[in-house]
């Protein structure tokens, strides 16, 4: 038996971690919980760049992206999607129901309508009447850098819901789910639904997630650039700053990029860390349900 762990990025995580862990300690599956934590966070109208709540793109539209991954053979994605609510959950079945590991746009929301998923409207008003706001400012689409005080309210935009989690049974699995940045321009697609950027999980070498800049996290291939270290020997905390400084060197960073990462490793060690101050991250085990630090700051 494993010892289950439960940890996702930001504050505002906690309370889903804290509700779906008892069911992780209760021999429930690591991929129905890290699904469940991405749905809760999905229909939260509060969370401004997930799901329901997420804020458009520059002209108005809607999109939402998500990941799910058990192992290199074992994941899905979905892309670009206007009328599901629930993108995580997609994502499953692209997973579970095909060959393939990705669906994009109208066609995977076509596909979701063939496996009985409800399409729904997906911009929620209040997110409407901020895109509204926005357009009268006539200010460049440049979101600040993103802050977490630790009471679950984010400043800025353009986050990243991600899961990992370890059940008893050790199987390990995680999901991202992301409305992508605010006002973005319409396609763009970060690096949350792409295997390997925004998500990455190795039964044998361990599981990373991502959040932040979504370009600077797929331009290295973050989230699979940390297992492959700690599969090398790594801590996690050393696999994420090795990765964080490697992001550094390539790109020419700038005031509002912010980046950050969380690791684990099969045996349930864990670390997060961040390219700047402002990240937090979740964690839930046997002992502690807790937002907590980054163990690693790149630029401080």
């Amino acid at each position: 038996m494993s010892t289950p762990l439960l940890i996702s990025t930001w504050s505002f995580s906690l309370p889903i971690i804290e509700v779906e862990f008892p069911k992780l300690a209760a021999a429930g599956t690591a991929l129905d919980v890290v699904e469940r934590c991405a749905r809760v966070a999905e229909l939260d109208e509060s969370i401004d760049s997930v799901g329901f709540g997420g804020l458009p793109d520059r002209e108005g539209r809607c999109t939402f992206d998500a990941a799910v991954m058990t192992s290199p053979p074992e994941s899905g994605a979905v892309c670009g999607i206007e009328r599901h609510r629930h993108p995580v959950s997609v994502a499953r079945l692209v997973m579970e129901q095909t060959e393939h590991s990705m669906l994009v746009g109208s066609l995977a929301d076509d596909f979701a309508d063939e496996h009985g998923l409800p399409s729904q409207t997906i911009l929620s008003e209040s997110a409407k009447l901020k895109w509204e706001a926005w357009k009268q400012t006539n200010t460049p689409p440049i979101p600040p850098p993103l802050l977490d005080d630790g009471t679950g309210e984010l400043f800025g935009s353009h986050d990243t819901i991600g899961t990992l989690a370890i059940d008893a049974g050790g199987a390990m699995a995680g999901s991202c789910s992301s409305s992508g940045m605010a006002w973005k321009v319409p396609g763009r697609v970060g690096d949350s639904p792409i295997i390997g950027h925004g998500l990455y999980v190795d039964p044998l070498r361990g599981a990373a997630t991502g959040t932040g800049h979504g370009e600077l996290i797929s331009g290295i291939c973050g989230s699979f650039l940390i297992v492959e270290l700690m599969g090398r020997g790594a801590s996690p905390e050393d696999a994420i700053h090795d990765t964080l400084a490697r992001l550094a060197e390539c790109w020419p960073l700038k005031k509002e990029h912010q980046v950050a990462f969380v690791a684990i490793t099969p045996e349930g060690k864990y670390a997060a860390g961040s390219l700047r101050p402002g990240f937090k991250y979740a964690v839930c085990d046997v002992n502690q349900q807790v937002v907590l630090d980054p163990t690693v700051v790149l630029h401080s």
